[in-house]
């Protein structure tokens, strides 16, 4: 377990953010992922504070996110409990960051495999398991964990469970961080992703769920990697959750207007009730997180996350965000050209609010057969 460190003067609870060395000897970080929207911003960040930072995973996904020069890369499947316990063996770490759990059965195995080789296990979880409907906000890390909508909100309450049992029971050294909406200049934070992108900026019609006016919680990798690896090391951390999100709260209308304004051509949207898409596209991805998620107020207190790292102050606003997607877009336009499966998807959606609207006209007095 942690040395006991003080928190920061005037700020109760604080916990002092990872420092490059702990008694001399750098502090030794092992990211389970690390080249995803959000585990890549944290390995960045956590070479820039000069920890000793590994990085595990396959090996396949690094070409548009590369690792930072000095981190040292290990290869394997986080699957093959047997391969990792070899890979394991005589390791140990100052904290173990997983943002690869998904299930409770990957919680159980880690908490199995990590036991003794870590003074702290960093658990990724997702925001998106807090109650649904919303029934207060903002919300905060004590509101009531529930979505029948979602089942990865659901396996991730589940995981969340055996990491809270594995604390109580073993004193196992688990922190839990939930992300909300998390983007990066890579990676737009909209359902069909680059595509739905391309039809703001050619000028296709977009369909935002319900009337587009909840309010969302858009948050920049590089914001959240500040609040994450301050918790790296901070021994008050153990035992705790936490969501680190922006304080930035817009409705998807306006998302979906910053990004024409940005790419100077209007957004055409369309609305449509949330319930409808699974219907008109129940093969997309996006359409069960829609009714689980993105159709929900989204707002949240970060009181938490200050108090314990201070230095937490996102500072990349939408519209900020957006040119910097737009940038990236620009230099890279083989990478993000437009899915041609999702294209034909939004575009279904697009002709699903078509004959919704004309079916709903037909029942207006005078319009229907035999009126």
């Amino acid at each position: 377990m942690f040395p006991k460190v003080s928190g920061s003067a005037g700020t109760p609870g604080a916990a002092r953010p990872a420092t490059a060395t702990r008694l001399g000897v750098r502090v030794k970080v092992l990211y389970i992922g690390g080249t995803g929207t959000i585990s890549s911003a944290c390995v960045a960040e956590s070479v820039r504070r000069g920890l000793d930072v590994h990085v595990l995973n396959r090996g396949q996904t690094a070409r548009r996110r590369p690792l930072p020069e000095g981190v040292t890369s290990l290869t394997a499947d986080v699957r093959d409990h047997d391969a990792l316990r070899r890979m394991l063996a005589g390791s140990a770490y100052d904290c173990v960051v997983d943002f690869l759990g998904f299930t409770a059965g990957d919680a159980a195995a880690m908490v199995d495999l990590l036991d003794g080789h870590t003074a702290q296990y960093v658990y990724i979880s997702s925001a998106s398991i807090y109650h649904k409907p919303v029934r207060r906000a903002p919300i905060t890390e004590s509101t009531t964990r529930r979505n029948p909508y979602l089942a990865y909100a659901r396996d991730k309450i589940a995981a969340e469970d055996v990491l809270r049992r594995a604390y109580d029971e073993r004193d196992f050294p688990v922190t839990i961080v939930r992300p909300s909406h998390t983007y990066d200049d890579a990676h737009p934070p909209l359902p069909g992703d680059w595509t739905a992108w391309d039809r703001v900026a050619r000028g296709d019609e977009i369909v935002v769920a319900g009337d587009g006016t909840n309010l969302w919680t858009l948050t920049h990798a590089d914001d959240f990697a500040v609040g994450l690896v301050g918790l790296i090391g901070a021994w008050q951390a153990i035992g705790e959750d936490f969501h680190i999100t922006s304080d930035e709260a817009l409705t998807w209308n306006e998302i979906y207007e910053v990004i024409g304004r940005t790419v100077a051509t209007p957004a055409r949207l369309l609305h449509l009730p949330a319930e409808f898409l699974p219907r008109i596209a129940p093969e997309w991805f996006w359409s069960d997180l829609i009714v689980g998620d993105l159709q929900h107020t989204a707002v949240f207190d970060t009181t938490k996350i200050r108090r314990f790292v201070p230095s937490f102050r996102p500072v990349v606003t939408w519209p900020e965000g957006a040119r910097r997607l737009h940038a990236w877009r620009s230099a890279h336009a083989e990478e993000t050209r437009p899915d041609a499966a999702t294209d034909a998807v939004l575009a279904r959606l697009a002709e699903g609010h078509r004959l919704a609207s004309a079916a709903v006209a037909r029942l207006a007095p005078g319009q229907g057969d035999g009126s």
